[in-house]
């Protein structure tokens, strides 16, 4: 049945083959956008300008007015002129994906950046093809277990879900993906690190990721210095490779590193092409782009791909307009609390504010019994704490704080987990009801 499947993505690809290569002129270039006069193309496509001394420049088609294409360069547009020729390159929407892309590390062209070539071969897969359906995805029951006991316990993720990692700068967001990426039950791992500084890729590979890590992944990077078409190209050709993946049969976790960053690299675009600013200066593009990326995630007949996707919250404002729209579009989030980070709690995960949608559908009762009894304990513990640190509390007076109080070094030490540790979920869950019954 793969075989089958195969051959009939090359035909298809076979049938929308151009024969040749339509072409067209630039006749105006302001700031970042650049206006041709053809070549026929669609939004999304690729084009090469070819510019004076055989330089070539690649750019992205990102919309079209008044009969004249928008192009957005991917690269240095210096020495342009009026009059260079524009071709037309649609075939570069799609990328060469299969196994060949393990343990390689590629920009948002699909190319390697760690100095080896890719090997021949591979499957054509669409950048930008539209999510699968509703009635296309099987519903999500099996749990992905990621190493990490505050999320395997008390908010389970499934094959398939869609979470996001919410938090400001400098509160762990890198390191938990890291510990994510290496201590997860799936197949495979691909990662999209967008916007991020030149410094903390290499750091992010080599100390986060490690070897091991990286043997079992693709890494996707684009990063904050290159131009924001690019960086919105590596998130789809990240999705791309995902899909492959799943298609092969797989369970995939997708990370993605941020979602914050893409929207600014789309708003960009937007405010490039002319469109009215929203909330933030956030173009109306931003919002239509976000469920097109987060619903290609999902558990299908053949395969799952897992979405993780850490969200930037400017300001320590969780109802910002990128968080507001991701939280709402997602089947949970996992919220960071700078105040647990300054207190040496790490993962800095705030269990009363993180919620998965799905955990009740993927963990077994008796570890959902233990989860609720933990959280009421947790919340008990907050309701009073002020008290409590005042010492205006007398004992025996609420026995169900009482209790809180008793678990809370139990419940905190159980949370509390090294980067470089990683518990089975049989401990977890043991260790779990064990603080519940106490």
């Amino acid at each position: 049945m793969s075989r089958h499947f195969d051959l009939a993505r090359y035909l298809r690809y076979l049938n929308q083959a151009e024969t040749c290569r339509m072409t067209g002129r630039v006749v105006e270039m302001i700031g970042l956008l650049i206006e041709s006069e053809g070549p026929p193309v669609a939004a999304g496509d690729l084009c090469e300008i070819r510019a004076p001394g055989g330089r070539t420049v690649r750019a992205q088609v990102t919309g079209f007015r008044q009969g004249r294409v928008l192009l957005i360069p991917l690269e240095e547009a210096d020495g342009l002129q009026a009059g260079d020729l524009v071709i037309s390159r649609p075939e570069d929407a799609r990328i060469q994906a299969g196994p060949h892309l393990l343990g390689r590390v590629l920009d948002g062209f699909g190319q390697p950046m760690d100095g080896r070539p890719l090997p021949e071969g591979g499957a054509p897969y669409e950048l930008y093809r539209p999510p699968p359906g509703p009635l296309e995805r099987k519903p999500i029951r099996e749990p992905l277990v990621t190493g990490i006991r505050a999320i395997d316990s008390m908010l389970t993720c499934g094959k398939g879900q869609r979470i996001g990692i919410f938090g400001g700068s400098g509160v762990g967001k890198s390191t938990l993906l890291g510990s994510m990426a290496k201590n997860h039950t799936a197949d495979v791992c691909v990662i999209a690190l967008i916007g991020e500084r030149n410094r903390e890729v290499r750091e992010f590979i080599e100390h986060e990721l490690g070897e091991q890590g990286l043997k079992r992944s693709v890494v996707v990077a684009a990063t904050s210095d290159r131009p924001a078409p690019l960086r919105l190209r590596a998130a789809y050709v990240a999705l791309a490779a995902a899909e492959c993946f799943r298609d092969q049969g797989k369970d995939v976790l997708l990370i993605m590193d941020s979602v914050t960053r893409l929207a600014m690299a789309q708003r960009e675009i937007g405010l490039a092409n002319g469109e009215p600013p929203s909330q933030k200066g956030y173009t109306p593009s931003v919002f239509n782009m976000l469920p097109r990326i987060f619903e290609r995630a999902g558990n299908f007949e053949h395969g799952s791909i897992t979405g993780l996707f850490t969200v930037l919250v400017e300001g320590d404002d969780f109802n910002e307009p990128i968080a507001d729209a991701v939280r709402g579009i997602l089947d949970g989030h996992v919220i960071l609390s700078r105040q647990l980070g300054a207190q040496g709690h790490y993962p800095a995960i705030d269990i009363l504010q993180s919620v998965s949608r799905l955990a009740a559908k993927v963990a077994p009762p008796g570890q959902r019994e233990a989860a609720q009894r933990i959280r009421e304990a947790l919340a008990a513990f907050h309701a009073s704490e002020d008290l409590i640190n005042l010492g205006a509390y007398a004992a025996g007076s609420n026995p169900g704080l009482d209790r809180a109080i008793k678990l809370r070094p139990l419940v905190n030490e159980f949370l509390r987990q090294r980067p470089d540790e990683r518990t089975p979920i049989e401990e977890t869950v043991a260790r779990m009801e064990q603080i519940a019954r106490s």
